[in-house]
């Protein structure tokens, strides 16, 4: 859901950098390539922060299938999925936090990626939406 395409070079001395064409705010690198695509989840979840920061649509994936992507942690994307959704359906964190009878506080926990969020509460936060959550198994690539 949000899997992002990344470009992974080998630079001349011999570390990895990652860039993802639809976030140029994030980057990183690493000293093998799957080092580097390790530190990729943190580099996309802290860019993806910058806009829920700012308020601003996430980006859209230009992923092409079997192409190299990286994507965020579970709770990561558990985290997007309810902010696209308060996006998509024009509801403010104010509403939510009513929804939920919790502190607005808790509401940006619930949306900062960097916060460890439990399971329930993210469900909880679904469920006030009107969504449930739904996770499917695929086979790594």
């Amino acid at each position: 859901m949000f899997d992002y395409p990344v470009e992974i070079t080998k630079e001349s001395n011999g570390t990895y950098t990652v860039g993802f064409p639809d976030i140029p705010e994030a980057h990183t690198l690493g000293d093998t390539r799957d080092e580097a695509l390790m530190h990729a989840v943190e580099a996309l979840e802290t860019a993806l922060s910058f806009y829920i920061d700012e308020g601003k649509p996430l980006p859209k994936s230009s992923a092409k299938r079997n192409s190299a992507v990286v994507g965020p942690s579970l709770i990561g994307t558990m985290k997007l999925g309810i902010y696209q959704a308060m996006r998509d359906g024009k509801v403010r964190k104010t509403d939510l936090a009513r929804r939920l009878k919790c502190h607005l506080m808790q509401i940006d926990r619930l949306l900062d990626l960097t916060h460890s969020s439990r399971i329930e509460q993210l469900e909880a936060a679904y469920a006030a939406l009107g969504l449930r959550v739904n996770v499917v198994l695929e086979a790594a690539e």
